[in-house]
């Protein structure tokens, strides 16, 4: 733990230091109690984002009377291509500061706030769940989808629409089946080539292991099979309290058909349902994306993230997404180039977009 750096009455905004074993034990043991704490709050991720990107991170806690009262886990991102960012948090769908108290979370933003001024950033940005600032700019790029898992498998399936549901009954009639994977493999292999067909760099594989050897249990792939046993479609998730969260996925060209896709959420529904947890957590989508139809296909209504942003050498929010015009050439050419070339570039121009 860290000098303080703020003191506010009895309280004082603190750094976590990464290599501090005790310090990184308070910090999850608040996280797990904390009503509103996400998965991606957890005192892990510091280590990955600076391991995997090489990006400078800055977890703040705010102490009272010796207890943790709130966090603020942040990242910079910086780079020439697309800026530089005081982030909450890269790579995660989640963040922003979560507390006891409106003081702690003032006390933590102004922190913040002189971090970022500090750091000499374009911007600071909170990945909110709820608005917490409404006179700053905000991104209504993207919505979550969240829905109850029922306690009996048969409800599951009943709710899921007509048409949805008969995707699934068809991935079962092609003899799909799922498999738990020890290793990132064939995840990596349908992810990779996947979102090259989207256009879009990919993660490096030692980023996926990293998370499967940091997360242990609570970090799973789940790979469809074709009857033949023919690896079809992956998913990798993460799982928080009783949440189920399906975050990286790739599939092979012939999932469509073949149902895979439909045929892997439900499986991972249903395995959800017999682990006795209680929501499902599709995930960020883009408004107006095919991942956005395809959950609100499965019965799941958007809800949209408050990405709020704090600027400071910028006159607008960046667009760092594949919506942006002048991104539209880059990917088309990403599309045409072979899959061995794309998977030793991606890593490189991806840890810059977060």
């Amino acid at each position: 733990m860290s000098e303080p750096t703020v003191s506010a009455s009895s309280l004082r905004v603190r750094r976590l230091d990464a290599g501090d074993a005790s310090g990184n034990a308070r910090w999850e043991a608040f996280v797990a109690a904390h009503p509103a704490a996400t998965f991606f709050h957890r005192a892990a991720w510091q280590d990955i984002l600076h391991e995997v990107f090489g990006h400078q991170t800055h977890y703040l806690y705010a102490e009272r009377d010796g207890a943790i009262v709130g966090i603020l886990p942040l990242a910079q991102v910086k780079s020439r291509l697309f800026g530089n960012a005081l982030v909450s948090l890269p790579f995660c769908v989640y963040g922003g500061i979560i507390a006891e108290d409106a003081e702690t979370v003032e006390a933590l933003e102004a922190e913040a706030e002189a971090l970022a001024r500090r750091l000499d950033v374009d911007h600071l940005e909170y990945r909110n769940l709820i608005p917490r600032h409404a006179d700053w700019p905000r991104q209504e790029l993207y919505v979550t989808f969240r829905k109850e898992i029922l306690p009996e498998e048969e409800a599951n399936l009943q709710a899921i629409p007509r048409k949805q549901r008969a995707m699934v009954r068809k991935g079962i009639k092609h003899g799909l089946r799922a498999e738990i994977d020890a290793d990132s493999r064939r995840f990596f292999a349908l992810y990779a080539d996947n979102v090259r067909r989207h256009g879009t760099p990919a993660l490096p594989k030692h980023y996926f292991d990293r998370l499967l050897e940091t997360f242990g249990p609570d970090c799973e792939i789940l790979t469809v099979v074709d009857a033949a046993g023919t690896p079809v479609s992956s998913v990798l998730s993460f799982y928080f309290r009783d949440e189920v969260l399906p975050y990286y996925a790739g599939d092979d060209v012939r999932a469509r058909e073949l149902a895979a896709n439909d045929f892997k959420y439900w499986e991972l529904m249903r395995r959800a349902c017999a682990r006795g947890l209680k929501v499902f957590d599709y995930g960020r989508s883009k408004v107006g994306a095919g991942s956005y139809a395809f959950k609100k296909n499965w019965g799941f209504e958007p809800k949209p993230l408050s990405y709020e942003y704090r600027l400071y050498k910028r006159d607008s929010i960046p667009q760092n997404n594949p919506n942006n015009p002048k991104y539209r050439l880059m990917i088309a050419t990403w599309r045409r180039l072979p899959l061995w070339l794309t998977t030793r570039l991606g890593p490189l121009i991806v840890r810059n977009l977060g």
